[in-house]
């Protein structure tokens, strides 16, 4: 079989051609994080209603992510994909000319939809296309696309906004995307190993409902949907209060924050490699252990001791993240991927719910509110995964008898 293997101009194409895809599809997605309190201030709406425009596209993503990852199988992988990033690109521009906050509610739920069409295909076309011995260093490849994508469309978006205006930085940044669009057509190798196969709704559903009558896979997605809730509320308020008295930083400064992202770089790998060597369940507790003493050193008032906790909370997010996920495809016995979409189901819908229902919290207890409502759920975090850790002692119990 021809598999793209390491050193190959097809493997170096392949991967930076997805890497960039990745870059698109998360500096857009999160592109209206850093502006939260521009939108509260120019439409004159509540900082709950602004974190809307995240929270509608997250919602839409996580939905169409199960969908558009089943329609890949009957329409192929590279076309679904080039349509994702091109439409993203277009929506983004049209966001600068959006006339009211509505619109530009609308215009987001769309993207979110559109979004899915690259993480729902990218993982499962490298796993077809490159080969077995090289696929390791494709998919870290195309995971740094999206981090950096995410922190790059925040810092564009933020300093933009401070020199111009937040319309002038969706052009940009659309424009930016619209380029690098035309660069992944050309340099994604087509598929070889992809056989298209009708869609099986049945199928399909019988195996969603197998997944969710699983309580250990339960754990997890509801452990994903804490842990994602909380990293978005925090992120999505801290904006509100930097900008405010006594600190009053600029939106480029408040996007330049983003860059503590890079922590996470290390922080996912080497939790990783310890909960090999530890156990998952120690070291996922360590990772929300973690997270929780970021979120309150951010009750500091001292600007530096408030990045600080920042830092901590980010490491331990990622590394949390990063157990997590991986003890959803050990736990999965059956259609792995489809455990994955659903595993990123709730996670994004924990961006959703738990992005808006932090500014209700901001608003009526400001920033210790919000760090209360992440308290709670980082406890649940510890809770559902003391009871993972019970059923799967059961489970080897019964299997040993």
């Amino acid at each position: 079989m021809d598999y793209i293997e390491k050193g190959t101009k097809a493997f170096n194409k392949a991967n930076w051609a997805l890497f960039l895809a990745g870059f698109i599809t998360f500096a857009n997605l999160y592109v209206s994080q850093p502006l939260l309190p521009t939108f509260a201030e120019e439409f004159n709406v509540s900082p709950a209603i602004a974190s809307l425009s995240l929270s509608v596209t997250t919602l839409a993503l996580s939905i169409s992510m199960i969908i558009v990852g089943s329609l890949s199988e009957a329409w192929g992988r590279k076309s679904l994909m080039t349509i994702s990033i091109f439409a993203a690109s277009v929506l983004t521009i049209a966001l600068a000319f959006s006339p009211n906050f509505e619109t530009i509610l609308v215009l987001r739920v769309i993207q979110g939809v559109v979004f899915a069409g690259l993480p729902a295909i990218a993982m499962a076309y490298l796993g077809e296309e490159i080969a077995p011995s090289s696929l390791g260093i494709a998919m870290g490849l195309y995971i740094s696309g999206n981090s950096v994508g995410g922190l790059s469309g925040r810092v564009i978006i933020g300093t933009l906004t401070d020199l111009y205006n937040w319309q002038v930085g969706m052009i940009v940044l659309g424009i930016i995307s619209l380029i690098i669009s035309v660069l992944f057509i050309w340099m994604l190798p087509n598929s070889k190993h992809f056989t298209a196969r009708p869609l099986q709704i049945k199928a399909l559903t019988k195996s969603l409902i197998q997944h969710l009558k699983d309580p250990s896979m339960l754990c997890l997605f509801g452990i994903s949907f804490v842990l994602m809730g909380s990293f978005v509320t925090l992120y999505n308020y801290i904006g509100f209060k930097l900008m405010a008295p006594p600190y009053n930083l600029s939106a480029t400064i408040v996007g330049w924050i983003f860059v503590i992202y890079l922590v996470g770089t290390f922080s996912s790998a080497w939790f990783g490699s310890l909960a090999d060597r530890f156990g998952r369940q120690k070291m996922l507790l360590l990772a929300i252990a973690i997270m929780l003493a970021g979120a309150i050193i951010t009750l500091q008032g001292l600007l530096l001791l408030k990045i600080v906790g920042i830092t901590v909370f980010t490491f331990g997010f990622f590394a949390a993240h990063s157990i997590a996920s991986g003890w959803v495809s050990r736990r999965a016995t059956h259609d792995k991927a489809q455990a994955s979409s659903l595993y990123l189901f709730f996670y994004y819908f924990g961006s959703s719910v738990g992005g808006t229902a932090g500014g209700v919290f901001w608003m009526h207890f400001g920033w210790v509110g919000v760090i209360a409502m992440i308290t709670v759920f980082l406890v649940i975090a510890c809770v559902l995964t003391f009871v993972l850790k019970s059923i799967i002692a059961k489970q080897r119990l019964i299997t040993n008898l």
